[in-house]
């Protein structure tokens, strides 16, 4: 079946920013402590496409027994993303992402669906030139598994012709929701977490652009 469709996962599929938001994470709870710390970089590993906003509650409630309200939830978002921002736009593109973007943009459509919040990944991807070869950019506070739906119904789409490229279980778990094709995009901080993953994979967009020519996806 060839893939008209694809939906990409922004850190660690596009651009090599996955480290930056586990830095930025780690720095905000050191000061609580180097075991604290090490614990909010394992969860956040453990759980990447989970929001900053649920990775917060999440975190406070664990480690202080507080419950978040909705503006200082918004305070710690807003404290990290000026952290990451900037680390995130300037940070390496994964390998050969551009020229398949480039080369495929008019003959598939493509969105990104990510955990970081929607106005946030419009920046990033301006400030990166990679806007015009998505249609929408999809990010928090809804998850993945609403936006793969929300996109398959607003456009018509053929979940058997539509791929998904991730780096973490969201990705994953929201490509099964949804019954569509997915690609695991491996990186160091992945590793350990999909050793046992024994389906479609690769490591950049050489690798993908050969696999799916192979495969007769394109």
């Amino acid at each position: 079946m060839t893939i008209k469709n694809i939906f990409f996962d922004f850190d660690g599929v596009v651009a090599e920013s996955v480290s930056a938001k586990t830095d930025a994470f780690r720095e905000m709870y050191l000061p609580y402590g180097k075991s604290i710390a090490d614990e909010v970089v394992d969860y956040h590993i453990n759980n990447g496409g989970v929001s900053r906003y649920e990775k917060f509650k999440y975190w406070e409630k664990k480690f202080f027994d507080k419950e978040l309200s909705d503006l200082e939830v918004e305070k710690l978002a807003n404290r990290f993303s000026e952290l990451v921002l900037n680390k995130v736009v300037e940070s390496e593109e994964v390998k050969g992402c551009k020229s398949f973007l480039e080369n495929y943009h008019q003959k598939m459509n493509f969105w990104v669906i990510t955990g970081t919040p929607t106005k946030e990944i419009r920046i990033i991807v301006a400030k990166r030139n990679l806007d015009k070869y998505f249609i929408e950019l999809c990010g928090s506070p809804e998850n993945k598994k609403y936006w793969t739906e929300y996109l398959i119904e607003k456009h018509n789409l053929n979940r058997e012709e539509t791929l998904f490229l991730g780096d973490a279980t969201t990705d994953k778990d929201a490509a099964e929701y949804s019954k569509l094709k997915f690609a695991l995009r491996l990186n160091e901080e992945n590793k350990e977490i999909f050793k046992d993953f024994s389906g479609f994979r690769f490591n950049d967009f050489e690798e993908l652009e050969r696999s799916l020519i192979e495969k007769n996806m394109i």
